[in-house]
């Protein structure tokens, strides 16, 4: 079995982002799929260029707000990437990427 590695770093989404223009207006929201375009680009830069076979599970359990700061963590092993993105105490995201 190959050992796990960990990688923990923080996202901040300014709120000029071009991602939030009409999501939505008047309360902005971080856009899910941003939330995780930034796990595949931090695993991409911490753990090497890797080829996602799909999204095994999501779940997305809290807003985050364009300026707020989230910490990600990753953890790689074998071909399963685990994610959880965390504002403070609260869960904001949670999932798995399967590698190919």
């Amino acid at each position: 079995m190959t050992a796990a590695r960990t990688h923990t770093a923080s996202v901040r989404i300014p709120g000029s982002h071009a991602a939030l223009a009409g999501h939505f207006p008047g309360r902005p929201i971080v856009p899910a799929v941003l939330l995780l375009q930034c796990v595949v680009d931090e695993a991409e830069r911490c753990f090497g260029a890797a080829r996602i076979a799909s999204l095994t599970q999501a779940k997305f359990t809290a807003p985050l707000l364009p300026e707020q700061t989230a910490q990600l963590q990753l953890v790689l092993q074998g071909s399963e990437l685990r994610f959880s993105v965390m504002r403070d105490a609260d869960s904001v995201a949670r999932g798995t990427f399967t590698l190919a």
